[in-house]
Order: C-alpha cells, then sequence, then structure tokens
C-alpha cells in the first residue's frame, strides 16, 4: 500500500499545528503527509458514511417499520 501511496499524483499544502504537536512530531520522527492523509482518509470514510445515512434515511424508517411491522424477509429460510 505505501508504495502505491508513493506513485499517486501529490499535491503540497500547508498545515497549521500548536508548537508542541509538531515538536514531539518531529522528536518522534512521525512522518506528517502519510500521518495526515491516513487521518483524512479516515475521517473521509466517515463523512461518507454520515451523507449516506442522512441521504438513505427515508428509506432506511422505512424498511425498519417494515421489517417491525412484517418480520424479516424470508426469516424462514435463514439458518442462524
Amino acid at each position: 500500500m505505501e508504495h502505491l501511496l508513493e506513485t499517486r499524483p501529490r499535491r503540497a499544502t500547508n498545515i497549521t499545528l500548536p508548537a508542541e504537536i509538531y515538536e514531539e512530531s518531529k522528536r518522534l520522527g512521525i512522518n506528517f503527509s502519510r500521518t495526515c492523509e491516513q487521518a483524512l482518509r479516515e475521517v473521509i470514510r466517515a463523512e461518507r458514511e454520515r451523507q449516506w445515512a442522512i441521504e438513505h434515511a427515508a428509506f432506511i424508517k422505512a424498511h425498519n417499520q417494515f421489517v417491525k411491522k412484517n418480520g424479516v424477509p424470508l426469516a424462514e429460510h435463514r439458518m442462524f
């Protein structure tokens, strides 16, 4: 995976950090770019999930009401 990250087009950016976070990260040899990229990937994933849930809230509500009223479809064929 690391190799794939290095071959993708990259863009330089600036970030502002509290001085103590910057100093401790440097002292520990933490790669800022890689760490920011990993953190942003997680935040992006979570935000996409949140937006999906909002966009599909009506369907989810209707489905849950259906299951509450009628049970799980094909429940008699479940193996568990």
